[in-house]
């Protein structure tokens, strides 16, 4: 996994309170085991009109918002169900960092296993973000997960908090997995010295 330590990129935002999983990902297109594919189905329901082409109205089609990699969006972020593509989807889609009032629990557990930050500002400044990435085209956040802050480079400047065992998992760009390994020479040492198993029906 990426380590995400501190990141750049333009803003988009998405003025919308209690977006679920399957706003962000519909279950018709949870269909591959890979973790890659889900970007171009994003949102799907809001990004194209009901004929397959894009809606221009929708936030993520206006050409001022290609290749934003840093979302804002209204609280309760990522609610419903825990459907881990939803934060694979984002990803593959390019976003590295969402910025809300709120998340749900297990969505931002799951963003930070997959190496994109949730990072949780006050409704007010989630609003002053939105206003400035409304008002000036290409506007650009850096989030800076070494120092838990969120600025641009007009001075505006806010500080988030985050679990510190989430925050080492995407300093060091380390998943469940990643995680274990660590300590794999231990567990190479428990194996070693560990007596064969024997099924009760072999004993007999």
């Amino acid at each position: 996994m990426q380590p995400f330590r501190k990141h750049t990129g333009t803003v988009a935002p998405l003025e919308r309170a209690n977006i679920d999983t399957d706003q962000i990902i519909p279950k018709q297109f949870l269909k591959r085991i890979e973790r890659t594919g889900y970007g171009q189905f994003l949102f799907y329901g809001w990004r194209y009109l009901p004929d397959g082409t894009p809606d221009p109205a929708f936030v993520l089609n206006e050409p001022r918002y290609r290749g934003a990699s840093i979302l804002l969006a209204g609280r309760n972020f990522g609610c419903g169900s825990s459907r881990e593509h939803a934060p694979w989807a984002l990803l593959d889609y390019g976003f590295r960092a969402i910025i809300a009032p709120s998340f749900a629990d297990i969505f931002a557990m799951n963003c930070s296993k997959n190496g994109i930050l949730t990072a949780v500002l006050e409704q007010a400044q989630v609003d002053a973000l939105i206003t400035r990435a409304a008002a000036q085209p290409g506007y650009e956040l850096t989030v800076d997960l070494e120092q838990c802050e969120v600025r641009d480079r007009a001075g505006y400047a806010a500080s988030f908090a985050i679990d510190e065992y989430r925050r080492r998992f995407l300093l060091e760009g380390l998943d469940d997995i990643g995680i274990t390994l660590q300590y794999g020479d231990a567990i190479a040492q428990y194996e070693a010295r560990r007596q064969p198993f024997t099924s009760p029906a072999r004993a007999r």
